[in-house]
């Protein structure tokens, strides 16, 4: 945990002691499930989101709230606070430049009232405080106690506040939640601080976040913050798998309880409209479904997403009291699989069409935002985009229901990106990365819409260390889940990169006629068409071309085409896709384009404020590429649609 900005591991230890025997002394983070909160007949929620207050710590060790315990009182006392909104990142809330380059601790604070029936001793009742996601390593505390401790950002945590807040129900409910932002080399991604000594140029003290990503690091409270209930005992995780044989659907599943030693579990599977076509007893089973309606993605079949309901019950003695609990799962049935040159679901050759995302956008930043959402998923139905990844973090569980719902596949990515020093390959690096992805795995496993996992982003994968490392976590994740392909984003050299043998798809992203040759057109068939026989050759694997584009600016134009005009990017479309609509004919199972819409980056004389590679700007307008994109896509939906029409 990374407390003081002077590099102060003494306090930061000594402060971890603290803490953690404080932790064991009040309440437990959760383990186990990470079921996403819903209401049911046992189960209530109240959202916190809204506005917060709020306080950064400015000072030069960025740990005087640790050392002044902000978390003991009410934060307005500790110091003067603004507010903040919640779920946004901080960083372009304000007027303050300090505040949107900020690196260190920053303070959230919100008083609720939790309701009475929650509160009561004798309620039978949990009550649990979730983060959707806080970005990067955040402490929580309920009235003074801290609750959980939680390193990453873009994943959820959980802590079990049933006796805070029972021990005092006269009284509003204080969350406090202290978030810091500072990537180190062992982080994900990872970072360094770098120190500016000479005082003749900067001022004492004065440091700043290096990055090897592409995109701003924003922080704070990304996602909803919120209170939900259940029973005392309870269902922890649910477990669901899928299978199918000619029009018989298998829905396999595993239910966690907790609470209780002996409970009764029931499940029952409905179809849309409500109807149960299958039940079943005991924590483990498996159901049978007659005139299976199978999950499709989006354009390869007239009624994608199908989704059915998966609803587990469960009934449990404690002592002399009497527990029951609900929770309903969405079950899309289909199935992935991989051969050495397609990329099948439900048996049917699959090609992606689709683009790369970021969750970006004006004054909220990375901050969950519905309208953004929706308005993403109608401009991506437009396109005709079938998927995206999640560039480079796993995204809010609401983005992925909406996949689930609207047949969009998803490559599921942790924040693996950038991770270039070769001290970013040791022991604690990869101890933490595995933890990751066991979080994403845990988070995302149910989802029809999730059909690979990617654990990194363009590392530098041709070092040494990148064997071990990559295998490590390209084993264990198939350990969680042996029921998804697992690959890994690569820009290395396919002869020297020492992770590619452990993928089960080779991504590859390369930007010809822009950071290779840039102006040069007319190379860029020649050296794609390379690029993917070498890759194929020696791997035998199918092959995605994850990024490929080049940055224009909305409205410039040049003839003959010249870089950062519509006109040149029209070009680059062209010469890559005459190349895609060769290779995709053998091995080559996808088309990314990088990227969906235009997003913030760091300052830089590369980047005129942030990355323009988006088809749409950061607003969501189309650039000329987007209908030019548009066109294709509509006519590989119908390709593909005709082609798994010849498939028994």
């Amino acid at each position: 945990m990374y407390v003081g900005m002077q590099g102060d591991r003494k306090m930061g230890r000594a402060w971890k002691i603290i803490f953690f025997s404080l932790l064991w002394s009040s309440c437990l983070a959760l383990e186990g499930g990470m079921l996403t909160p819903k209401e049911s007949r046992s189960r209530e929620i109240k959202e916190l989101n809204g506005v917060w207050k709020f306080r950064a710590d400015f000072s030069k060790t960025r740990n005087t709230g640790f050392e002044q315990r902000w978390f003991t009182k009410r934060l307005s006392e500790s110091g003067p606070v603004i507010d903040m909104p919640v779920p946004a990142s901080f960083n372009d809330i304000t007027q303050d430049p300090r505040l949107r380059d900020f690196i260190g601790w920053v303070w959230y604070e919100k008083e609720v009232w939790v309701p009475q029936r929650w509160t009561a001793v004798d309620s039978g009742q949990r009550v649990v405080l979730r983060v959707g996601s806080a970005h990067y390593n955040s402490i929580a505390w309920v009235n003074g106690a801290p609750v959980t401790q939680h390193e990453g950002g873009h994943l959820p945590f959980e802590a079990d506040i049933t006796r805070l807040v029972q021990s005092n129900p006269s009284q509003p409910c204080r969350i406090t939640i202290a978030v810091n932002n500072t990537l180190s080399l062992h982080t994900l991604p990872p970072g360094s601080i770098q120190y500016m000594s000479d005082e003749t140029k900067y001022p004492a003290g004065y440091f700043v976040q290096n990055t090897n990503f592409d995109f701003f690091n924003y922080a704070g409270l990304h996602r909803p913050v919120l209170l939900y209930t259940t029973p005392k005992a309870y269902i922890d995780d649910i477990t669901v798998t899928t299978d199918f044989a000619d029009s018989t659907g298998v829905v396999n599943y595993v239910v966690s309880i907790k609470g209780s030693s002996n409970p009764s579990v029931t499940v029952a599977l409905s179809d849309k409209e409500g109807s149960v076509v299958a039940t079943a007893s005991g924590p483990a089973g498996m159901l049978k479904v007659v005139d299976v309606n199978l999950w499709w993605p989006y354009l390869m079949h007239e009624n994608p997403g199908y989704l059915y309901s998966l609803e587990v019950h469960m009934t449990a003695k404690s002592g002399s009291s009497q527990y029951e609990d609900y929770y309903t799962v969405p079950v899309g049935i289909r199935t992935v699989r991989v051969t050495s040159h397609q990329f099948l679901i439900n048996s049917k050759p699959f090609y992606f069409h689709g683009v790369n995302k970021h969750e970006d956008s004006d004054i909220r930043g990375k901050g969950l935002d519905w309208p953004l959402i929706v308005k993403d998923f109608n401009l991506l139905q437009w396109l005709g985009a079938n998927s995206f990844r999640t560039s480079h973090y796993p995204y809010a569980e609401e983005i992925l229901d909406m996949c689930d719902r609207l047949g969009i596949v998803v490559i599921d990515e942790c924040p693996g990106v950038g991770i270039k020093d070769i001290r970013s390959f040791g022991n604690e690096s990869l101890t933490h990365h595995l933890i990751v992805m066991e979080e994403l795995v845990r988070r995302d496993k149910n989802r029809p819409s999730v059909v690979m996992w990617s654990v990194a982003n363009e590392p530098s994968s041709e070092l040494a260390p990148a064997d071990y490392y990559f295998k490590s976590v390209i084993t264990r994740t198939k350990s969680l889940d042996p029921t998804r392909p697992v690959t890994f984003v690569s820009n290395s050299n396919f002869n020297r990169d020492k992770g590619a043998p452990y993928v089960d798809v080779i991504c590859v992203n390369s930007y010809f006629s822009w950071y290779h040759d840039p102006g040069h057109l007319e190379v860029i068939q020649i050296q794609l068409n390379t690029q993917f026989e070498d890759w194929y050759k020696k791997y035998q694997k199918p092959i995605i071309q994850s990024e490929y584009w080049a940055d224009v600016v909305p409205g410039l134009h040049s003839d003959p085409p010249m870089m950062f005009t519509e006109e040149y990017q029209k070009i680059v479309l062209q010469e890559y896709h005459a190349v895609f609509d060769r290779k995709r004919k053998e091995y080559v199972v996808g088309e990314l384009i990088w990227n969906f819409a235009d997003f913030m980056t760091a300052q830089s004389t590369t980047r005129v404020v942030g990355n323009k590679k988006g088809i749409f700007s950061r607003q969501r307008q189309p650039k000329t590429g987007a209908f030019i994109l548009r066109d294709r896509y509509w006519k590989l939906a119908n390709e593909t649609r005709r082609l798994a029409a010849r498939y028994p």
